[in-house]
């Protein structure tokens, strides 16, 4: 039945026009936007999934960053220690060679004490933005070690969790560079002696350095993993919310061809009225 007060091919092609209009408005949103999922409107799972995944994400590269600050102290301390060691080397060298007869001992000894000076002023500059990895034993009201947050973590019920953290010894350089300063040999009475305690004093300032060496290649593999799972984070993240542009601009295209069809088929469904007029004329 034909009607010019209800036309039922009008609204349907109306209909069919407002919603490919509105699946045009959102794919446009989404090509514009990089986002499938934007608000909890698109997908609330994946939406409140990315949001906290988003956050973890933030929270590891910002104890990312904070590792590094703590890197950089343990690598001015492993610098300092390493240039410790080599200056006791160094002290070994000369007191082995204050063995010898006809040495000028006075001469040697000047050389001994210029070298506990240079470790001195080592361990007195072996600081990052403050911080050292070297603490005085005589003194008790310093830190012998040094606690890092490492990482965060979530329950199985995605509950948040304390921060992991990990704990990384000092050293104490002063002590070294105090007992070879007992060795003189220009006075000594027992110069095999003063070589045994110079070479004690070096075994303990390669102790140092490697303790320390090994405290900031864990802070390096800790970077990595973190710089890996940040990435890792991110990924998982993009999969849920990003649109896949190539589908989106395929489904664009295929829109617009549709809306043009479907205001094709209003206009030719509003011109039915008029055919009826023609039955009376």
């Amino acid at each position: 039945m034909s009607s010019i007060l209800t036309n039922n091919s009008a609204m349907n092609a109306l209909s069919t026009l407002r919603n490919i209009n509105s699946n045009l408005s959102n794919t446009q949103d989404r090509i514009s936007s990089g986002l499938k999922v934007s608000s909890g409107k698109d997908n609330a799972a994946y939406f409140s999934i990315s949001e906290t995944m988003k956050g973890d994400s933030g929270m590891t590269k910002a104890v990312n960053e904070g590792l590094t600050l703590t890197k950089n102290v343990v690598s001015t301390g492993r610098l300092g220690a390493e240039t410790i060691s080599d200056l006791a080397t160094e002290f070994v060298e000369r007191v082995a060679f204050a063995q010898g007869e006809g040495v000028d001992r006075a001469e040697v000894q000047k050389e001994l004490e210029a070298l506990t000076k240079r470790m001195d002023g080592i361990i007195a500059q072996s600081t990052f933005n403050g911080s050292s990895m070297f603490y005085d034993a005589a003194d008790a009201t310093q830190a012998t070690e040094i606690t890092a947050v490492t990482g965060v973590t979530r329950d199985g019920a995605g509950a948040f969790q304390a921060p992991t953290t990990m704990t990384f010894g000092k050293v104490d350089m002063k002590a070294i560079a105090t007992q070879l300063k007992t060795v003189n040999v220009e006075t000594s009475t027992d110069l095999a002696a003063d070589l045994q305690t110079a070479e004690a004093e070096l075994g303990k300032s390669i102790d140092a350095a490697t303790t320390l060496g090994v405290s900031e290649k864990t802070i390096e593999t800790q970077q990595d993993f973190l710089t890996s799972l940040s990435d890792k984070l991110d990924s998982g993240i993009g999969s849920m919310v990003d649109a896949d542009m190539e589908e989106e601009a395929a489904r664009l295209q295929s829109l617009q061809v549709q809306q043009q069809l479907s205001t094709q088929a209003l206009s030719i469904a509003n011109q039915a009225p008029q055919n009826i007029l023609s039955l009376f004329r």
